[in-house]
């Protein structure tokens, strides 16, 4: 499945697993519940030019892992991947750490039920850094490595040793491309929208916009803005009763379909998005059952469509291409 051109822009459109469990034992989107690994991908990549990497989140990938990857898919086809929690601030599983740095762990918090990059010397944590970059290599040497995406925590707000901490990152990981998501809505408020959306484009950084719940704390408002030649949008779904929930599966906490009607203004404003970048990543987070490919074929029909569709209301745009809604 090739691209779509508007604008002059690449637009991919995929979702954020293609191995959810709920969508491979739990719906009939594929062929065949007893597809191997290799068949699920390429029947994927048959439907859609773009998939996001969500397992690395929860465990750092191998270089074998990464290869397979470019070997079960198409010349074309992209590959976003999300970062090691470890590597942006979040609750870490212990055992996700390489066995060979598990002794490097300070000794106060081996016992400790999650582990954070502050429980290792900071040599370890380079190491950590070099490590998930090579794993990577495969995919970037195949021309698949869309980006790296850097979710950044609720904690993690609008400040200078900020700044500098995602800046770090994007050196640990040069030359891959690193796509920057916030979870504070102080990113984006006030004042603060333009000097945030200003340092992302001063240092050629990808701003990726969000569609989610309201009204929580981890809430980010709905913000489209090309900082760099790549824009990216995630679509989280609206399933407020499970969003700030932690006793429960992410399948479960994303679980919403979005209908037709709530596409449509948003595939207005990703062709608007698309007239000011080179290249747009449209991803759907929903991935309960079939939900995300459902609604990301959909999208994929919406944009193709010649005609545009009705504006849904908006303040007028920030700099740098922003728009909410």
């Amino acid at each position: 499945m090739a691209a779509l051109k508007l604008h002059g822009a690449d637009v991919l459109v995929g979702t954020c697993s293609w191995a959810d469990k709920t969508l491979t034992h739990d719906s009939n989107w594929y062929p065949k519940r007893t597809m191997k690994a290799a068949e699920r991908l390429a029947f994927y990549a048959s439907h859609f030019p773009l998939v996001e990497v969500d397992s690395t989140y929860y465990f750092p990938p191998t270089p074998e892992l990464a290869e397979s990857w470019v070997e079960r898919s198409p010349a074309g086809f992209t590959f976003d991947v999300k970062a090691w929690s470890l590597l942006t601030g979040h609750p870490t599983f212990p055992h996700s750490l390489w066995e060979d740095l598990q002794a490097e762990v300070k000794p106060e918090f081996r016992d400790k039920r999650n582990l954070y990059a502050k429980h290792l010397p900071k040599a370890v944590v380079d190491e950590c850094w070099a490590r998930f970059r090579h794993a990577l290599a495969p995919l970037w040497d195949a021309g698949r490595l869309g980006g790296v995406l850097l979710q950044w925590p609720e904690w993690f707000g609008p400040k200078t040793s900020a700044r500098a901490e995602i800046l770090a990152a994007v050196e640990f990981l040069h030359p891959y491309p690193c796509l920057i998501e916030f979870r504070r809505a102080s990113w984006l408020q006030g004042e603060e929208c333009d000097s945030t959306l200003s340092f992302l484009e001063d240092h050629d950084l990808p701003y990726v916009g969000v569609d989610e719940p309201q009204g929580f704390r981890s809430s980010m408002p709905p913000v489209l803005a090309a900082t760099s030649r790549l824009a990216v949008v995630r679509f989280h779904g609206h399933n407020n009763e499970n969003w700030d929930r932690k006793d429960i599966s992410a399948a479960e906490r994303f679980k919403y379909f979005y209908e037709d009607s709530e596409l449509s203004p948003w595939a207005w404003r990703l062709r608007e998005l698309a007239s000011t970048a080179d290249e747009v990543h449209v991803l759907f987070n929903n991935c309960w059952q079939d939900n995300a490919v459902r609604n990301a074929s959909t999208m994929q029909a919406l944009l193709a469509e010649s005609s545009g569709v009705p504006a849904m209301e908006a303040s007028a745009p920030a700099s740098r291409h922003a728009s909410e809604a």
